[in-house]
């Protein structure tokens, strides 16, 4: 390949990459250096020594030349690593003994090998840019809530497709009592992405805690601007759910901001969790008041709290028993989750029988 030709594989190069710097937002000259490094490893087997080698390209054109590093000597003893000063004087008029100069010592075809390396590098490049920016796009959205489509069921398994890149929905971060439909749009919980040579590993839950937090954040505008804090959250995925808010201005009533004016609020998270039952208490620094809140919709008749030991003993009335503990103990079980104390309940003829 003559140097004409090599010029203008150059050029289309250069041109190729500065449109894909401007189209993809990929760096050109990181791909340059991509192509020099891709080069100077073939450059081994042509000159066995590398160490002095060097491989430039061309920014504005795209030559590509190879260099060598040669001491500039008065007799030479290495020619890998020498030049004698006469024939260092014939580019470099001006050279003297001991000098390093940069040699061109472009092999023939060298244009040919370095067009195909070149196509190699920026496919690559390319590659890994995308996966890169998928990587990132979805990475931004780790611990957040995105809405997925159902593509199909696979074993136990359920395929999501996220837009540019697909999730699996294992039957672990599945609701037991959840089934979907191809094509329907359902809302998901990132809990983990990945970065993988395939492209983004995503783990997405409909049973995550969080997932109820990040609907409440969409719909409540006080959540938003931080006017009202979700304190924590209990959650039995499918069945129910406990909520515990705070308002950091005394007019503002935290229940009722997540409420909405006829439920409006509350009703559009029970609907995206399919029926899901929502309790919302209020969050109180006073362990006594939160455990108290936490039982709801029972009533306590007196909380007896142990901060140290994270214990508390619970009075309620006989009629009240039943509601405080729950189906199952499940109000009772949220409760000690939300609050994070082992409550123990008694009703009155209980206390008064021991």
């Amino acid at each position: 390949m003559g140097k004409n030709a090599q010029t203008d594989d150059g050029m289309e190069l250069i041109k190729a990459l500065n449109q894909l710097e401007k189209a993809n937002d990929i760096s050109k000259e990181k791909i340059l250096e991509a192509v020099e490094n891709s080069l100077f490893a073939a450059c081994k087997d042509q000159f066995g020594k590398s160490d002095n080698i060097k491989v430039i390209i061309n920014r504005e054109n795209g030559k590509i030349n190879v260099f060598a590093e040669k001491t500039v000597v008065d007799k030479v003893e290495d020619d890998t690593t020498q030049i004698s000063i006469e024939d260092a004087k014939t580019i470099f008029p001006n050279a003297v003994e001991g000098q390093v100069v940069n040699w061109i010592v472009t092999p023939k075809n060298f244009g040919r090998i370095a067009a195909q390396k070149a196509k190699q590098v920026v496919i690559q490049k390319i590659r890994e840019e995308e996966r890169k920016s998928l990587f990132n796009q979805y990475f931004a959205k780790e611990h957040d809530i995105v809405t997925g489509i159902v593509q199909r069921y696979n074993g136990s398994s359920i395929n999501i497709n996220l837009g540019k890149v697909d999730a699996i929905l294992s039957e672990a971060e599945q609701v037991r009592t959840e089934r979907f439909r191809p094509t329907e749009r359902i809302k998901l919980y990132v809990v983990e992405v990945k970065d993988h040579s395939r492209g983004p590993k995503i783990t997405v839950s409909r049973t995550h805690p969080d997932l109820v937090k990040r609907l409440f954040e969409s719909v409540v505008t006080e959540i938003k601007d931080g006017t009202v804090e979700i304190k924590s959250i209990s959650r039995e995925a499918g069945s129910r759910t406990k909520i515990a808010v705070y308002s950091n201005n005394p007019e503002v009533d935290a229940v009722g901001a997540c409420v909405g004016l006829n439920r409006f609020r509350v009703e559009e998270v029970v609907r995206e969790l399919r029926g899901e039952k929502i309790d919302i208490v209020v969050w109180s620094e006073d362990p006594r008041v939160f455990i108290m809140n936490a039982l709801s919709p029972a009533r306590a008749i007196s909380v007896e709290a142990n901060p140290e030991e994270k214990t508390a003993k619970v009075v309620v009335a006989d009629s009240q028993l039943s509601l405080a503990i729950g189906k199952e103990g499940q109000n009772a079980r949220l409760a000690a989750r939300l609050t994070g104390y082992k409550i123990d309940i008694k009703s009155e003829s209980q206390i008064l029988s021991e």
